[in-house]
């Protein structure tokens, strides 16, 4: 006799029921880890690959170290304690997830790198997410694993430590294809350090209290969006790097520089924010073909600091205004900052626009022979306002061969570019 339909094993009703028994599976596979002695090195070291294990308020006893596929949840007040001796906890197996847990007091040993999470070369996959990361030398090291993420925690470094002698909050080695988004970090050496890695995306940090907010080193084809430097010593500094795709981020504030460019090649660097009193709002050394277009430089010692070599970078559609300087070019290369007839927008330009196309009739010149003589021979600034510099000066501008060489935009905006600000609030909550 043949079977009825509703009795087949592949119907939709059996198929229904199977998911629903997988689930309750799944939610029964749970494991609740009691807070207080080796309770969660005993559960690590018995838990099947899989296995979600959630942590109880109170302290989990570190380090500990997870060699296999598992999640880790903590409920409120769940808390592993480092003990002050090595790295807090340290992954080395892929698919491991860390969330909503406190991670605090790993050792202090820089040489060893001890930090509150370190994800070794196994560790593919890393999920670290909306965790507090507390009192650890260094917060997250990744070293080495591929498509690790590090979201939306609050990582704090031990800011009673001096600043060279503290660890960086998030540590990058060779971890292609990783991602820190979303975190607030605060109060290490440098908030993001990265080296030897490539594709990798940075994106929606905060960062406080750092010697750099962001710190690229030997880091190829990476994005950096939308994050905000707040009162630190510099905010994105990128050396030896190519490929990068700097976008939409802020430097509020930071002392020394904005954004910084050192052996960087072939990148772009366009919808960025740097105001708020930097000796330099953006530093260019021996760095070729890049693109710096529609940025906002505002309130700097110095607007643009470019030297070195640095040649075929395309710099136009940016709003320079009111720094003490503008440019500082010490060079007498000829340096034409415009492009398709569209250059900044410079707030100390005193052309004219009869024509209202919106494009300046004269070219500004940044910088003249006065300048020169100031940055070569410091002294010269006593005669600052003496009638012969004046005289100088103003035959610069009436008879342009006799100026020596150096920036040009000869098609200056008369209006600065409408480029969005990020919100510095928005990294105070």
């Amino acid at each position: 006799m043949p079977r009825s339909t509703s009795s087949r094993s592949g119907g939709p009703a059996a198929c229904a029921a199977g998911l629903v028994l997988l689930q309750l599976t799944a939610a029964a596979a749970a494991i609740r880890v009691p807070a207080g002695g080796d309770a969660l090195s005993v559960a690590l070291s018995a838990a099947p690959p899989g296995e979600v294990l959630v942590l109880a308020p109170g302290v989990h006893r570190g380090p500990v170290r997870i060699d296999r596929t598992v999640t880790l949840v903590g409920e409120p007040g769940a808390i592993i304690d480092g003990g002050g001796a090595g790295s807090t906890v340290t992954i080395s197996a892929p698919e491991v997830v860390l969330r909503g847990l406190v991670i605090r007091n790993s050792g202090a040993d820089l040489a060893a790198q001890d930090s509150g999470v370190t994800v070794d070369a196994e560790g593919d996959g890393a999920v670290i997410e909306n965790n507090r990361i507390l009192d650890n030398l260094m917060g997250v090291s990744l070293r080495g694993p591929e498509k690790a993420v590090v979201r939306g925690n609050l990582i704090e470094g031990r800011r009673y430590r001096r600043m060279n002698d503290r660890g960086d909050d998030v540590w990058i080695w060779n971890s292609p294809g990783s991602i820190v988004e979303n975190n607030d970090i605060r109060w290490g050496r440098d908030g993001i350090f990265v080296t030897t890695s490539r594709d990798n995306l940075f994106r929606g940090n905060r960062f406080r209290g750092l010697r750099y907010a962001v710190h690229y080193m030997y880091t190829n084809d990476s994005r950096l969006e939308g994050n905000l430097s707040l009162g630190n010593s510099m905010g994105f500094g990128l050396m030896f790097s190519t490929g990068l795709k700097v976008t939409g981020n802020l430097s509020e504030g930071d002392a020394q520089r904005g954004i910084l460019l050192n052996y960087v090649n072939g990148s772009v660097i366009s919808g960025n924010v740097v105001r708020g009193g930097a000796e330099k709002c953006v530093f260019i050394y021996n760095s070729n073909k890049n693109t710096f277009a529609s940025n906002w430089f505002e309130g700097c010692d110095i607007g643009i600091h470019f030297t070195a070599g640095s040649e075929r970078n395309g710099i136009y559609g940016n709003a320079f205004v009111d720094n003490r300087e503008q440019v500082k070019y010490v060079g007498t290369r000829d340096l034409e900052w415009s492009r398709d007839g569209r250059g900044n927008y410079w707030s100390d330009y005193l052309g004219f626009d009869l024509d209202r196309d919106g494009i300046g009739d004269r070219p500004y010149r940044p910088n003249d022979l006065v300048d020169q003589i100031f940055w070569r021979y410091p002294l010269a600034k006593l005669l600052f306002n003496s009638p012969a510099l004046h005289l100088l000066r103003w035959a610069q501008r009436e008879f342009p061969g006799l100026h020596p060489g150096g920036v040009t935009d000869s098609f200056p905006l008369m209006r600065p570019p409408a480029i969005p600000v990020p919100r510095p609030a928005d990294a105070l909550s």
